[in-house]
């Protein structure tokens, strides 16, 4: 698996694959893997000539009040289930190096940004559209795998691309689930026992 951190880099690979007629998968991610992210790569990895998997903690869709510095992260464990999914190419880049500046263009889909939880969580979509507009320009993919947990999200991305006119096929997964019936989640790590025990109560 080639591991690749810088922008200028993962734009000569994906423009080489591209040129030699090879179709590029792609599974944007925030790490802190689960087995609903590896069903993204493997789904990849059966319509794809390559896979590419990106990991970075995009700090333009939390708030100021919200969990960025202590979202979880296992970079070790993630290389290892990237490679053991098949993924041949891990993206893996700094912010820095995603944003060497203050932000200051945006993408913003208008009106599926400001419901549900973007109503509660102003500005959120507004980075996840933005980042993923950046990674695409990056990676350069055929096609892109996300998980129907975020479906709000997938809408976005969805809308995103229609109205940019991307040359890119969103490719949206069923929604991967604990024993228990609660769906994997990164985030999940935060919860105690007795909460646990709620959320996938909830989720039955």
């Amino acid at each position: 698996m080639k591991i690749i951190t810088g922008i200028s880099n993962m734009q000569s690979f994906a423009d080489s694959l591209r040129s030699q007629g090879r179709t590029i998968g792609f599974v944007p991610t925030m790490g802190f893997l689960h087995d609903g992210h590896v069903s993204l790569m493997g789904r990849a990895r059966q319509s794809c000539d390559i896979v590419v998997a990106s990991i970075f903690v995009n700090p333009t869709q939390f708030g100021p009040r919200e969990d960025f510095s202590r979202y979880p992260r296992d970079v070790e464990g993630d290389r290892k289930k990237c490679e053991a999914a098949g993924v041949d190419v891990l993206f893996m880049p700094a912010a820095a190096e995603m944003y060497p500046e203050k932000p200051s263009v945006f993408v913003v889909v208008e009106g599926l940004s400001d419901v549900l939880e973007g109503a509660i969580r102003p500005g959120h979509f507004r980075g996840v559209a933005t980042v993923v507009a950046k990674l695409f320009s990056i990676v350069k993919p055929h096609k892109a795998f996300f998980g129907q947990k975020d479906y709000q999200q997938c809408a976005v991305i969805k809308g995103m691309v229609k109205g940019l006119n991307l040359d890119v096929e969103i490719v949206v997964m069923p929604i991967v689930r604990e024993k228990d019936g609660l769906a994997m989640s990164s985030r999940n790590s935060y919860l105690n026992v007795d909460e646990r025990r709620k959320a996938a109560k909830s989720a039955r």
